[in-house]
């Protein structure tokens, strides 16, 4: 008779799997944000009312947050995908894809603070006025 395989009864998470999940998400992400931005060009080229229209509604400071989620959204996704290229494709980067994640986030952190930041403090003279 056949037994029956044992149970998981729990999942440790661990770096890898929440690198993959977040990788997914970005990616979806920024199909969203394509299929909207498609949308916005759209109605940008069918004349004047239409531009006036849509500039009047990504203007809107609820936009620049946006846009700001959108630079780390963008960044996540690209040093992310380096990584994984690098771990794939380097001999023996396997066993180091923790330091290699550290090391491309650490990049992607300090370019989202270099383009954040002047982002952030538009934002705020945007809402102040």
């Amino acid at each position: 008779m056949l037994e029956k395989p044992p149970v998981i009864k729990s999942y440790r998470w661990h770096l890898g799997s929440i690198a993959w999940i977040l990788h997914r998400i970005t990616g979806l992400l920024l199909v969203f944000y394509l299929l909207l931005h498609i949308w916005v060009i759209h109605h940008i080229t069918s004349g004047p009312e239409g531009f006036n229209k849509v500039m009047s509604v990504v203007q809107k400071p609820i936009f620049l947050l946006l846009e700001i989620g959108l630079l780390g959204t963008v960044l996540y996704h690209a040093f992310n995908g380096v990584r994984i290229m690098i771990v794939e494709f380097a001999d023996n980067a396997a066993g180091a894809h923790k330091a290699i994640f550290g090391a491309v986030m650490a990049i992607a952190i300090f370019l989202f603070l270099v383009g954040g930041v002047p982002m952030f403090m538009h934002f705020l003279h945007a809402v102040s006025h």
